[in-house]
């Protein structure tokens, strides 16, 4: 990188509290610091800079997480393991395209959507998102009541104890102090490391299952909700959220993007070890033994492992639910307080004293209090909330994924750092296949007895044949507009590197043709018919 010589375009913000300096967990950067040259002040740039991206990709490997990941082995033993290495790309396309959401704009996930596609979609998309992290939140919380239950620590001390920390530690006014207590917690997961290794794994079988897909047994309904359960837990719509309003609270500008892009590939590499290792040590430590095919929960696994491989694997296991459970639960929960601050226009920054943004906290502490509060009560089918918030989050990611698409090639938004060709391909392929994953679940609940091999056969089909169709006619459209070009078209001679978007106000909003309205309302239909099969199905698994 070289010198900035000419003083960055101040970059339009709807809180004062988001400009000033970059203040994180391992470092200082001044509001006018230039870029960096030499390797040593590179390295102290990426740890100032780093966090959201680690922080929301360790966040993702939540309660649910490990209590998917370990029902994934203890089921199906290392078979599943090719279903993280396929994530990867995911991960990395989904959040590289909202770290530069985050750094150009300066407006949250929510609030973009609102102004480029009309209050409607932005409520709708906020109201989803908080249903699902409400619950996805009470799931953090049945981790942490089975993990100190472990211990012998009643769920009646244990998630109170949990859900005032939690908020203690989001309120203290300071962003450092909060990003430092969620690196104690991404420290923490290396707990894995050494569980991992107790399970004696077999690193050839491991090696094989991540590059040969397969499922032991076989394709049935069960094992493709299993399969879309980890894509839903390993790539949550939260993220999206969460990482783009997080950069702009960091105070990110676009100099500092190729950091947080680092920042963002360690955190899609942690994330899926973390998760294959959660796998190989059901899969391994209870391959022929009695618990293998019967996994319960979270809880259940800690107690197995404690009779298979003895009493630290059964503590370090329980250490790292509660630790998933806690960053899983901050992570969330603070999701949401961004979002709904985008939509009412509140003052919403961790820079923020509790006094200053009462909102803001206020819905932070809500949502946390109300979800300890159902994991308290007696008889509630925590069990079924668990299993079916996964499958949610898998259903409800393609949506989430449409409108980060469509921002990322807004010129108005973006300008020159809207998305390459190559890039939209791409994305266009990942949406694609979290549809027919949608669809395959749609159809399993419908049709029990399906055959999901044939089903998925012909639907990858219809999928390749779908891409292949509109693959050409956006070809013929970009050739007969010319192809897009790389500046804004309201400020062509500003550099890439200081191109920021202008204030909302003085934005059009984009034009809406038939197809792309059509299509958006094809695919919020097809989320409400999701949804409602979805609790069909949690509905039957209530029952059996």
């Amino acid at each position: 990188m070289a010198n900035d010589v000419t003083p960055q375009r101040e970059r339009f913000v709807l809180d004062e509290a988001h400009v000033g300096d970059i203040q994180g967990a391992f470092g200082t950067i001044r509001l006018h610091e230039e870029t960096h040259r030499s390797w040593r002040s590179r390295v102290l740039a990426l740890l100032a800079i780093i966090g959201p991206g680690l922080i929301v990709m360790v966040g993702d490997n939540d309660a649910g997480g490990v209590a998917t990941y370990s029902q994934a082995g203890q089921m199906y033993g290392p078979s599943l393991l090719w279903v993280l290495l396929l994530l990867v790309p995911v991960l990395v396309v989904n959040q590289e395209m909202v770290v530069r959401l985050g750094a150009v704009t300066g407006v949250g996930h929510a609030r973009l959507i609102v102004e480029r596609f009309g209050r409607f979609w932005g409520w709708f998309s906020v109201i989803d998102l908080f249903i699902l992290n409400f619950l996805t939140v009470v799931t953090e919380f049945i981790g942490v009541s089975l993990a100190l239950g472990y211990f012998g620590v009643s769920k009646f001390i244990a998630v109170p104890l949990a859900a005032a920390a939690l908020v203690a530690v989001t309120a203290s006014g300071s962003f450092r102090a909060w990003e430092r207590s969620m690196f104690v917690f991404v420290f923490a997961n290396l707990l894995v490391i050494p569980l991992f290794f107790i399970g004696h794994p077999d690193g050839g079988q491991i090696v094989h299952h991540f590059f040969v897909p397969g499922i032991s047994g076989g394709a049935t309904s069960t094992s493709v909700l299993l399969i879309i359960a980890i894509v839903g837990t390993t790539v949550a719509p939260w993220q999206l959220f969460f990482q783009q309003s997080n950069i702009i609270d960091k105070r990110i500008t676009p100099r500092w993007i190729n950091y947080e892009r680092l920042d963002t590939w360690i955190g899609a590499v942690v994330v899926v070890v973390g998760a294959a290792a959660l796998m190989s040590i059901s899969a391994f430590a209870f391959a022929h033994t009695p618990f293998f095919g019967n996994f319960t929960d979270a809880g259940g696994t800690a107690s197995g492992l404690e009779k298979t491989l003895g009493p630290p694997a059964g503590a370090f296991f329980a250490l790292v639910l509660l630790n998933a459970s806690l960053i899983g639960a901050g992570a969330l929960t603070l999701s949401t307080s961004y979002a709904f601050g985008d939509i009412f226009g509140t003052k919403s920054s961790l820079h923020r004293s509790f006094s200053d943004a009462k909102g803001f906290y206020a819905m932070f502490a809500l949502v946390v209090v109300g979800a300890a509060v159902i994991v308290l009560i007696p008889g509630a089918p925590l069990g079924v909330i668990t299993e079916a918030v996964q499958a949610l989050a898998g259903v409800l990611l393609p949506s989430a994924s449409m409108f980060l698409l469509l921002l990322c090639n807004d010129p108005a938004v973006l300008g020159p750092w809207r998305n390459r060709a190559w890039l939209n391909v791409l994305a266009v392929v990942i949406e694609a296949v979290l549809l027919l994953l949608s669809l395959i679940l749609m159809a399993t609940t419908v049709f029990p007895n399906l055959d999901v091999t044939q089903f998925a056969l012909v639907g990858g089909i219809v999928m390749l044949v779908g891409l292949l169709v509109f693959g050409a006619a956006a070809l013929r459209a970009r050739r007969r507009g010319g192809g897009a070009g790389a500046s804004s078209p309201t400020e062509p001679d500003v550099p890439r590197e200081q191109w920021t978007m202008p204030p909302l106000a003085l934005l059009e909003r984009p034009r809406q043709s038939v197809g792309r309205r059509a299509a958006m309302l094809a695919m919020e239909g097809y989320l409400l018919l999701a949804i409602v099969m979805l609790v069909v199905k949690a509905v039957q698994l209530a029952g059996g």
